[in-house]
C-alpha cells in the first residue's frame, strides 16, 4: 500500500468515525432545560467539546486503520475471498 492510498483510507475511516463520535455527550438546550439564545438552533449542543471529539476520533481511527492495514498487507481478506457470481 502506498503512502497516498494509506492516507486516503485513513481519511475515509477518520470521517466515518467522526460521525459516530459527534453525538457522544451532546446535550441540547431542550434536554438541559435551558433557554435557547436568539440566532441559535434549538438542536445545537450546549458544549460541543470538539477538540476532545477530534482527539477521540483520531485515536479510534488509528486503531481501526491499524487493523485494516494488518489485514490488507498480510492478505487475510482479498477479493477472491468473496464469491461474486451465483453458484461460484
Amino acid at each position: 500500500m502506498s503512502l497516498t492510498s494509506g492516507l486516503a483510507f485513513f481519511f475515509i475511516i477518520w470521517w466515518l468515525v467522526l460521525f459516530t463520535v459527534l453525538p457522544w455527550g451532546a446535550r441540547s438546550p431542550h434536554e438541559d432545560g435551558s433557554k435557547v439564545d436568539a440566532g441559535h438552533a434549538p438542536s445545537s449542543p450546549l458544549v460541543p467539546r470538539l477538540a476532545l471529539k477530534f482527539a477521540a476520533t483520531t485515536a479510534i481511527a488509528g486503531v481501526v486503520f491499524a487493523i485494516f492495514y494488518y489485514v490488507r498487507v498480510n492478505g487475510l481478506i482479498t477479493l477472491d475471498t468473496f464469491s461474486f457470481m451465483p453458484g461460484g
